[in-house]
């Protein structure tokens, strides 16, 4: 999935912890963060910290990468 903003961002966080059958809740139990801020990264609310998103991606098992576009 391509990311272009903070609701694709957040969009692809749901869709991987429902995939997974976890809830906000066991989330913010693994990674020590907030429901609320589960629940305000999958809306894709604007300024969520970045070392806090990295980590519930770590937990979800997926990876960020980042590209030059057009390779």
């Amino acid at each position: 999935m391509k990311i272009t903003d903070a609701g694709s961002f957040g969009r692809a966080v749901r869709e991987r912890r429902k995939e997974l059958h976890y809830t906000q809740a066991y989330l913010s139990a693994c990674t020590g963060l907030s429901i609320s801020f589960i629940s305000d990264l999958e809306r894709g609310k604007p300024g969520i910290q970045l070392e806090k998103a990295i980590q519930v991606v770590n937990i979800l098992g997926m990876d960020l990468l980042m590209e030059k576009r057009g390779e």
